[in-house]
């Protein structure tokens, strides 16, 4: 299995030689079962997990191997083992805000990045359109497509049960400029060509949708056979069930891969003032022309914005998810400074305590 093939390049060539170590080998991580991993190297698949050391360092999700990652490890194939010791910088991260098991965020207000896929070159973002299509939705997952590093591609999937697909094609294409809208039928491979030619041999991309939209019927088409369990949508709601448990990278035939994710329902975003700027860029530039800077866009006169939606020129739903989006942002961004100010805080205090046992060690000496 050749390294390129799996998606290696120069950027990873340059970091993992500055680990100068001979004991160690590039891998990419296939699959992520907790705290167990399938990797590949170059020379195979193997079963792995990460050192103590590793283990010791990390605090948190966001420092432990994700799917897609290019780690370094020593290998024992004869017993289809391995050690991942370190992971290499990442060209890019598709993450989201961590959750408790219970599905609620930490009600301590802690907050924290879940890597979900790391270095993935395109975003499908699928829809169904049998009655689960949200164009607030799309906007959610492209705002952290963008902050992800990959190009984003909407996939609109069951074409064949919606009678107003250019209607929808043309809704999203007024709200979202510039991404690609591709449209394909994954029960009878209708439109999966469009997909192949984004994963072509050592790209990677990765799978994003709700629970029933069809992720792993596509995956299935793109691979030739049966290898994505998949199951009914429920009549009642036009909502599926998860069939996918785990994170995956998956190699085509073609020769590229691509990653699927758990369902996701409601995507807690984990991005900046970026990623919101790319997706509701029309907004904002209507904000620019408002008269005064610091315009709320309720009732000020001159608001630029106010008229658009007036005018039919911006849908209001449209603007209220800007809102609501701009909004979690912020709060996401006061969270981080304050963790950052707490993690602050936390080293100073060990500092002063080191000088003060220093102190009173050179006092025991009569030193001072």
């Amino acid at each position: 299995m050749r390294l390129i093939k799996l998606g290696w390049n120069s950027f990873f060539q340059h970091h993992f030689d500055q680990l100068k170590s001979r004991d160690l080998i590039p891998a990419r991580i296939a699959q992520q079962h907790k705290n167990q991993y399938l990797i590949y190297t170059g020379d195979g698949e193997l079963h792995a997990g990460v050192s103590g050391k590793l283990r010791h360092e990390t605090s948190g999700h966001a420092g432990f191997p994700a799917v897609g990652d290019w780690v370094a490890v020593t290998a024992r194939p004869e017993e289809d083992r391995a050690v991942i010791h370190c992971i290499l910088p990442r060209a890019g991260k598709f993450t989201r805000k961590a959750v408790l098991a219970g599905g609620m965020p930490d009600a301590g207000g802690k907050t924290e990045e879940q890597v979900l896929a790391a270095n993935i070159d395109t975003v499908f973002l699928v829809s169904g359109l049998d009655g689960d299509y949200n164009l607030r939705r799309i906007e959610r997952y492209m705002t952290v497509a963008w902050d992800s590093g990959a190009a984003p591609v909407i996939v609109l999937n069951k074409t064949d049960l919606c009678a107003k697909v250019e209607s929808v094609i043309e809704d999203i294409k007024s709200a979202i400029v510039g991404v690609p809208v591709l449209k394909v039928s994954a029960v009878d491979g209708q439109g999966l060509e469009l997909l192949r030619d984004y994963l072509v041999e050592g790209k990677t991309a990765a799978f994003l949708g709700s629970s029933g939209v069809g992720k792993s019927t596509i995956i299935n088409g793109l691979l030739g056979y049966e290898r994505q369990r998949t199951n009914e949508v429920r009549e009642r709601d036009d909502r599926g069930v998860h069939t996918t448990t785990y994170r995956e990278l998956i190699l085509l035939p073609t020769g590229g891969m691509v990653v699927d994710t758990p369902g996701l329902r409601e995507i807690q975003a984990w991005t900046d003032e970026g990623g919101l700027s790319r997706t509701f860029s029309d907004i904002e530039a209507l904000a620019e022309q408002c008269r005064f800077n610091d315009c709320r866009h309720e009732h000020e006169p001159g608001c630029a914005v106010r008229a658009a939606i007036e005018s039919g020129e911006l849908d209001e739903k449209r603007y209220q998810g800007y809102l609501k989006l701009q909004k979690e942002t912020r709060q996401l961004s006061l969270r981080q400074d304050k963790k950052a100010r707490r993690l602050n805080d936390k080293e100073w205090g060990k500092k002063i305590n080191r000088v003060q046992k220093d102190k009173k060690e050179l006092r025991k000496k009569g030193l001072i």
